[in-house]
């Protein structure tokens, strides 16, 4: 079924997603997929498989977004581009249609108020990087474990508190490091 769904599309629009595809670019290739193949029957879920099998054509030799390092030097040099007094290091549950569930480490600060990305910490970046260390995830998802294990390291170097309220279970609804209770 996937091969005629895939050779009913348009030669351009092929090409088209191949592109996409190439450079990564999950959601637009999906998107073209979805809308250009809606009148043969193509649903979101038939034009998500065909774009995975694309990727899994092109192996290789797709450009993929390069991990963000969750090294404590290359977060330290993050954190010291701040033009701003780091109070904390916060973890934080997104998700999207692309990647499902990631962690942000954030760098929270003061003077003035804000928070400053460091990484993104993706299912796979977060195996990766147990990996490379030799660390076990846990009781955690490789995703949560590494960033709670960069987080606390770059919020040790920084003398600042690391918080991270649901590492145990994505939830991106889930009390801010600014929202906490205040602890007598």
């Amino acid at each position: 079924m996937t091969d005629d769904a895939w050779e009913r599309l348009p030669e351009g629009i092929r090409r088209q997603v191949d592109g996409y595809v190439l450079q990564d670019r999950l959601m637009y290739a999906v998107r073209l997929v979805w809308e250009t193949g809606r009148a043969q029957g193509v649903g979101l879920n038939l034009a998500q498989e065909l774009v995975s099998l694309r990727y899994e054509h092109f192996g290789d030799r797709v450009a993929r977004t390069p991990d963000s390092p969750l090294d404590l030097e290359s977060l330290a040099a993050l954190a010291s581009g701040i033009r701003a007094r780091v109070v904390a290091v916060e973890a934080v549950w997104d998700g999207d249609t692309v990647h499902d569930w990631f962690v942000e480490l954030r760098a929270i600060t003061e003077d003035p108020a804000g928070e400053h990305g460091l990484a993104t910490v993706y299912w796979g970046t977060g195996a990766r990087a147990l990996e490379a260390e030799g660390a076990d995830p846990g009781p955690l998802d490789p995703h949560a474990a590494a960033a709670t294990r960069a987080g606390t390291a770059l919020a040790d170097h920084l003398g600042v508190p690391f918080y991270f309220a649901s590492p145990e279970v994505p939830d991106d609804e889930a009390p801010r490091w600014r929202d906490r209770p205040a602890t007598p």
